[in-house]
């Protein structure tokens, strides 16, 4: 499709009064690295190329399944059946949809030893990920690199939101010092989750980024968003007076970028010969195995005694068996692709 006026397609968003010409210009102008195409993810990428940000990188590291489609709204049945990667998947509608826009799918981990090369070059970072490994990290990026991105997340009936301007707001940390630990926070796999709580948060967040991109950043909510579509509430939570953690958050005050030295996270290893892979937390908790097994009752066969529990599933034709120890570290037999275990990790037993 070639467009005689460029801009006509965007005239009704030109119209609305905070936005204009000058903003939808800035749109144009601008590079997005969004973290994650899942459930946040194709939301935030298929508003943002509507809007008409110039430049999308898209980053993610996994395929598209029929357990998807209930909720990433940039997938479909073909998608499944041809076995693609969501950022691939997602490139082809978006440019389907703007080909004006430049859309970058990258397949890819997203570890600290490559994320600041996925951000570089832009002018806004978007959470579209289902983990606090990464959300840490590109909170660590941002403050180093001074660039604004916008937490998002969604499980259950529930959702938050939360934007960081560096040297303006409260970072992650200043908020939420430490991930949880293992098993501490229900995942999608467990805890199930709800399409319109995805929605609502994506749509939140992608409104941050219109408004920080198009130059509105007067606009910006400064507070930490909590929703439940389910619970139908709605509440906004000001956190300005967290911001710096009086000089004590290792982040933005201390400027010590733990996540992105490898002071915190996973590690993984894949047991030679054994086709598993050992995925390690180095931040130790101790498991609840009865809360642990009660979730994951859903998802497969679970056995516990006091020093490990034993999980068997089946996902997509493929058999695994998760060896959970107390200490949060998990032996998953049935893979020795590392990126695979840390998926599985992050689905069954948490971020």
């Amino acid at each position: 499709m070639t467009d005689t006026n460029p801009l006509e397609r965007y005239s009704r968003q030109m119209r609305f009064p905070g936005l204009g010409k000058v903003g939808q210009e800035k749109l144009l102008a601008s590079r997005v690295t969004l973290c994650g195409c899942g459930a946040l993810g194709t939301v935030l990428a298929n508003v943002l190329v509507r809007a008409g940000v110039g430049f999308v990188r898209v980053i993610d590291r996994d395929f598209v399944e029929p357990s998807n489609l209930q909720r990433q709204v940039l997938f479909d049945e073909s998608d499944v059946t041809n076995n693609l990667p969501k950022a691939e998947a997602a490139a082809t509608k978006l440019r389907q949809i703007n080909s004006s826009v430049t859309v970058e799918p990258i397949v890819a981990d997203i570890n600290r030893t490559n994320i600041e090369e996925f951000c570089e070059g832009a002018d806004l970072i978007l959470d579209g990920s289902d983990n606090f490994e990464i959300r840490y990290l590109i909170n660590d990026v941002a403050i180093k690199h001074n660039k604004p991105w916008v937490y998002g997340g969604a499980v259950g009936s529930q959702g938050m939101s939360m934007t960081i301007i560096p040297g303006e707001t409260p970072c992650l940390r200043c908020v939420f010092e430490a991930a949880p630990a293992p098993g501490e926070t229900g995942t999608c796999e467990t805890a199930g989750v709800l399409a319109p709580a995805v929605n609502i948060v994506a749509s939140y967040q992608s409104t941050e980024a219109i408004k920080l991109l198009s130059g509105n950043k007067a606009a910006v909510n400064r507070e930490l968003l909590i929703l439940d579509v389910w619970e139908n509430t709605n509440k906004r939570v000001k956190v300005a007076p967290l911001a710096g953690r009086k000089g004590q958050c290792p982040c933005c005050a201390k400027r010590n970028f733990e996540w992105l030295d490898g002071a915190h996270g996973t590690q993984t290893t894949s047991l030679c010969g054994r086709n598993a892979v050992q995925v390690s937390h180095r931040v130790k908790g101790k498991l609840d195995f009865a809360y642990l097994a009660s979730v994951l009752k859903q998802s497969g066969e679970v056995s516990y005694n006091k020093f490990l529990l034993k999980f068997q599933l089946t996902e997509n034709g493929d058999p695994y068996e998760f060896t959970v120890f107390e200490d949060g570290r998990a032996i998953i037999k049935g893979t020795s692709e590392t990126d695979k275990a840390r998926t599985l990790y992050a689905k069954y037993v948490g971020h």
